[in-house]
């Protein structure tokens, strides 16, 4: 038996699964559920009806590499989304079975399992990324993510020594659960500590398609590349997915790009890992990347949730309306979070997620605690209604 696996901890769900053991939602109520950021908002017929012309590809073992035409689908996206020059689609982009997965298996690739290597991850956190260190043999380091910081990073709190053993960090822009992106700055900043420890960046970038100013989407991680001078994406990789930008979390249909001396050993892992999309995936795949009607109307379907909510919960949580993505992070009165999902689920029948168990503890702080997320991913009908039960439950009187 693998001895890494007893480093790993219970995955969020079941850690609510326990805590909620014997509650039950208030009968008077029906149940709504923002604990798991799964979108439902409909799966655009563009790609629904592309899934169903294609399913002769069943019939055909894929290659792991993907076809050329989902490549250069892929290829043309990342260029017209971020402004970069020409992408190369058969060395620096590699299809994947939805982020989740490649997030993990990318651990696997970069990680010599013989040394003393360190991972470094945001605090609060997507589990994946502690998981894959674990079981690449590695240590985590946790990066807190506090209100004092804006939600953001506080690189400067990182050991020096664990910078010199850091061969992965893991960053995520759009933030999951604060919604905090990342600046030019950060970006310098988090290269210029590559160069000198020379770790890879894998940046995960799912939520960079749900964002509320139009004229203004959150900069991409080869965005930032290129923008200072590393036109070769050097130790740096992003992570992205159709399932939130496209509505399509069952189609598990994703992809890795940037530096392709990292791409070339990844791709020989997934070889031997069995990592290949289907060609009937990858056919609807390619129309989803290549239209973005489809997304600008489910962008505008997430604004009307936040407009209509975040005002709302603002009066009884403390908090803002994010940068970027689905959720909403908010401190709760009294500091249990544990306590507040529970009676929020007993009393009116609403799930949400408590922060603390999307966080480690670190340096003696756990930035999760007394917090919650909540995910916009029900109708807006449903939004409003959790948000005037959630009015309810903290002022009876309102």
């Amino acid at each position: 038996m693998n001895r890494f696996l007893n480093n790993l901890q219970p995955y969020p769900f079941e850690r609510l699964r326990g805590l909620l053991a014997g509650v039950q939602g208030h009968p008077g109520h029906s149940a709504i559920n923002l604990s798991i950021g799964e979108p439902k908002h409909p799966t655009p017929r563009l790609l629904t009806d592309a899934l169903a012309a294609a399913t002769g590809g069943l019939a055909v073992y894929p290659a792991t590499i993907g076809s050329p035409a989902l490549r250069e689908a892929i290829a043309a996206w990342l260029q017209g989304r971020y402004g970069l020059p020409a992408i190369d689609p058969s060395t620096q982009v590699l299809p994947v079975n939805g982020s989740r997965e490649a997030l993990f298996s990318f651990a696997q690739t970069v990680i010599d399992p013989a040394t003393d290597a360190w991972v470094i991850c945001p605090n609060p956190f997507y589990q994946i990324y502690e998981g894959a260190a674990l079981l690449a043999g590695a240590r985590t380091w946790f990066v807190n993510q506090t209100p004092q910081h804006g939600f953001r990073c506080d690189w400067g709190s990182v050991p020096s020594e664990v910078w010199q053993g850091c061969q992965l960090l893991y960053v995520c822009s759009p933030g999951n659960p604060t919604g905090a992106t990342l600046t030019l700055d950060d970006w310098r900043l988090l290269f210029e500590l590559s160069d000198r420890h020379q770790f890879a960046i894998a940046a995960d970038e799912c939520y960079s398609e749900i964002y509320f100013d139009e004229a203004r989407p959150p900069l991409g991680a080869l965005e930032a590349a290129h923008q200072l001078g590393r036109h070769d994406f050097r130790r740096l990789v992003v992570f992205s997915s159709l399932s939130k930008r496209s509505n399509a979390p069952g189609l598990r249909s994703g992809f890795v790009a940037g530096d392709a001396s990292l791409i070339r050993p990844y791709l020989l892992y997934r070889t031997y890992h069995g990592g290949a999309m289907s060609p009937t995936v990858q056919s609807a795949s390619i129309a989803a990347w290549q239209d973005e009607a489809h997304v600008v109307a489910n962008r505008a379907s997430y604004a009307a949730k936040f407009d209509a909510v975040t005002p709302r919960l603002a009066k009884r949580l403390k908090l803002e309306r994010p940068e970027a993505g689905f959720y909403l992070w908010g401190e709760v009165p009294g500091g249990d979070d544990q306590a507040f999902c529970r009676n929020l689920l007993a009393q009116y029948n609403v799930l949400v997620l408590p922060g603390s168990f999307l966080a480690r503890e670190q340096s003696g702080v756990n930035p999760g605690r007394g917090f919650v997320r909540l995910a916009l991913v029900e109708s807006l009908e449903q939004c409003v209604e959790a948000a005037r039960r959630i009015e309810a439950l903290l002022d009876p009187s309102a």
